[in-house]
């Protein structure tokens, strides 16, 4: 592992960031900076990200014009071009840092289940607050004060007694 190159650790590594991230210039370049993908398979990571028919609704296809930060589209869209530029560098690391915090609850869980299907080969680091964006992890790591309380799957915390898991969960349920 010493000897993997700066290059090789970031071209494996993708990141969505709770406050998403975009440059200046076309959507294409946005989902693929390096120009490596076809347009047919951008096409489809933004199909998969549910923004196919947001994009073909503005007449530019990949070549929408992204301005600085991504100013021009919601925070919901730029979410969601984050992850599409995920699944176009088909990393093998995938952190997701509160990754759906600004889309509805429907639109996460079928967001949670195309990760769970599209990023199948990948290790998927998630940050999230909503428990149900965790709960079909093969582990979760609680953090209390910065110190971890609890490390195990989902289903093994929330029924074990005293788990702090446990009991944020029971409180979610009953807001509903």
């Amino acid at each position: 592992m010493a000897d993997l190159s700066l290059y090789d650790l970031r071209s494996k590594l993708s990141i969505v960031p709770q406050i998403p991230t975009l440059f200046e210039g076309t959507l294409k370049f946005n989902l693929d900076p390096h120009g490596i993908q076809t347009d047919v398979f951008l096409w489809t990571c933004l199909q998969k990200c549910q923004l196919k028919e947001v994009v073909e609704g503005l007449g530019q296809g990949l070549d929408a014009r992204v301005e600085v930060g991504g100013l021009n589209w919601s925070v919901g869209q730029r979410q969601l071009i984050c992850l599409a530029r995920a699944l176009a560098a088909k990393a093998k690391v995938l952190v997701l840092d509160e990754c759906s915090a600004s889309v509805d609850v429907e639109t996460d869980e079928r967001l949670q289940g195309m990760i769970r299907r599209e990023f199948v080969e990948c290790t998927v680091l998630t940050i999230a607050h909503r428990l149900e964006t965790v709960n079909h992890c093969d582990r979760v790591l609680v953090l209390d004060d910065g110190k971890v309380v609890e490390f195990d799957a989902p289903n093994v915390l929330r029924s074990r007694e005293g788990s702090i898991f446990k009991m944020l969960w029971e409180q979610q349920q009953q807001k509903g």
